[in-house]
């Protein structure tokens, strides 16, 4: 089943080839001052299906991870980073980070929330 998103204006527009089966919380300080909550695919199951006329990339200290967020509405739309899930960046798997908010028909409350502690580990 294919999910459908969108930032808030609507420049920027993605499916993903599944619904999420859980979020993740990052406590680092780049996610807990987005509020976000992220549902994570692999580059195979997401698709940017309308680019927007701009994209912005954001990238902090180690500039490991590529946090993209539309320059228009100002929303975080999707990252993509190495798997951090064994502790040490595996570049070998790269995994895109949703917001989940931005889902269509996806109730983002109804899923398990996995914290994460990034404000420790990086």
């Amino acid at each position: 089943m294919t999910v459908h998103g969108s930032c808030h204006c609507g420049s920027t527009k993605f499916e993903c080839t599944r619904p999420p089966n859980g979020v993740t919380r990052c406590t680092c300080s780049y996610c807990s001052k987005h509020g976000a909550l992220w549902a994570y695919f692999t580059p195979a199951e997401f698709k940017v299906v309308e680019e927007p006329q701009a994209q912005t990339t954001y990238r902090w200290r180690t500039t490991t991870v590529a946090h993209n967020f539309c320059p228009t509405c100002g929303c975080a739309t999707f990252s993509l980073s190495p798997d951090f899930s064994k502790g040490a960046p595996d570049f070998d798997n790269m995994r895109v980070g949703v917001s989940a908010h931005l889902f269509d028909d996806v109730d983002v409350a109804k899923l398990p929330v996995t914290t994460l502690d990034g404000r420790n580990l990086w």
